[in-house]
């Protein structure tokens, strides 16, 4: 059993020095020797865990989804039942919720940069396309479901489409996301956090 906990806490130490690569050099760039270097490991023992760049690639954007994922329920489980809340209580923690897909911090940063950089290398690399497919599907469920929360408590304004809802609000998030993480000096996280909460109101109207 320990060797297994050993293990895993060297793929964590891995998967952080690949996201710093990724950030630093872009997600390409990130070589097992480089990824090994940034570790502090000799590539042989990077390949005890990883035969392939492909294969860490792979498996850092899961370990990505499994952080995300985690915020997301834990943060769910914080709000409860929105409807104990008054209604601008409940667009500002559905703006939180949604944060958690945004580059507000240099935690999130990291995370969307190997985001971006993994779905441009999906788009030609067929190993990667059942996973950016997954991603992409999941989003979109995690935003219909902030909205269908937001709906059930009489959030929302009357008569929403809230497929049509899902997919404006989905292609927000995923325009913040990509320029907050591309031109930070550009659109900062105050500005996403505003942008994001102000269509939320509207939606409200």
């Amino acid at each position: 059993m320990p060797k297994l906990v050993d293990a895993e806490a060297r793929r964590r130490e891995v998967v952080d020095a690949l996201f710093r690569v990724a950030v630093r050099d872009g997600l390409q760039r990130a070589s097992l020797r480089a990824v090994a270097d940034e570790a502090g490991l000799n590539i042989g023992s990077l390949r005890h865990f990883f035969a392939s760049q492909q294969e860490l690639m792979d498996f850092a954007m899961r370990s990505m989804l499994d952080r995300v994922t985690g915020r997301v329920l834990r943060r769910v489980e914080r709000i409860g039942d929105l409807a104990v809340h008054d209604r601008p209580e409940r667009l500002r923690l559905a703006a939180e919720l949604l944060g958690e897909l945004l580059p507000l911090d240099e935690r999130r940063r990291a995370e969307v940069t190997v985001f971006i950089d993994f779905n441009a290398a999906a788009r030609t690399n067929p190993a990667f396309a059942e996973l950016a497919h997954h991603t992409a599907v999941g989003t979109r469920r995690l935003v219909h479901r902030v909205l269908t929360r937001l709906d059930d408590c009489g959030t929302l304004g009357v008569g929403r489409d809230l497929e049509l809802e899902t997919e404006r609000l989905s292609a927000l998030v995923d325009g913040l996301g990509h320029a907050a993480a591309l031109h930070p000096e550009v659109l900062g996280a105050p500005s996403c956090q505003a942008v994001l909460l102000a269509h939320l109101t509207e939606l409200a109207r």
